[in-house]
């Protein structure tokens, strides 16, 4: 769970949804993240103009991945994750994933893909500042 280090914080930014590759909305972000259970969990509470979610990430050392459990509104799901390359990448399903990562300020991204055409597009991007 330490290399998720990155992630903790309270964040303030912007939410961006791509349309085509342009940006059809755009609104305030705001996420708190930080451990709880002695650090064996990751919460992730995220509220945009357009989006609530409440996140739990966790590690199962039986199977050696990550698992992001995503609650909203609309229900509840489980995903897998990988850390590579400093940034978590979660699945949703073959042709949709979320990489949540460090920008080169010292803030944190989190954007989403989707094959489209048989090229990854983005759909979707939170760009947050620590407020701590």
């Amino acid at each position: 769970m330490e290399q998720l280090n990155f992630m903790i914080g309270e964040w303030v930014g912007t939410t961006k949804v791509y349309e085509n590759g342009v940006v059809a909305r755009q609104g305030s972000a705001y996420e708190n993240i930080s451990y709880d259970l002695d650090k064996s969990i990751l919460v992730i509470e995220l509220n945009t103009e357009f989006l609530q979610l409440h996140t739990i990430i966790n590690y199962d050392e039986k199977d050696q991945k990550y698992y992001y459990y995503r609650f909203s509104k609309g229900g509840a799901a489980r995903y897998p994750a990988e850390y590579k390359d400093g940034q978590l990448i979660v699945w949703r399903d073959e042709k949709t994933r979320f990489f949540f990562s460090r920008t080169q300020e010292g803030g944190f991204q989190e954007y989403g893909e989707q094959i489209i055409n048989r090229e990854w597009t983005k759909f979707f991007e939170d760009t947050f500042k620590n407020t701590q």
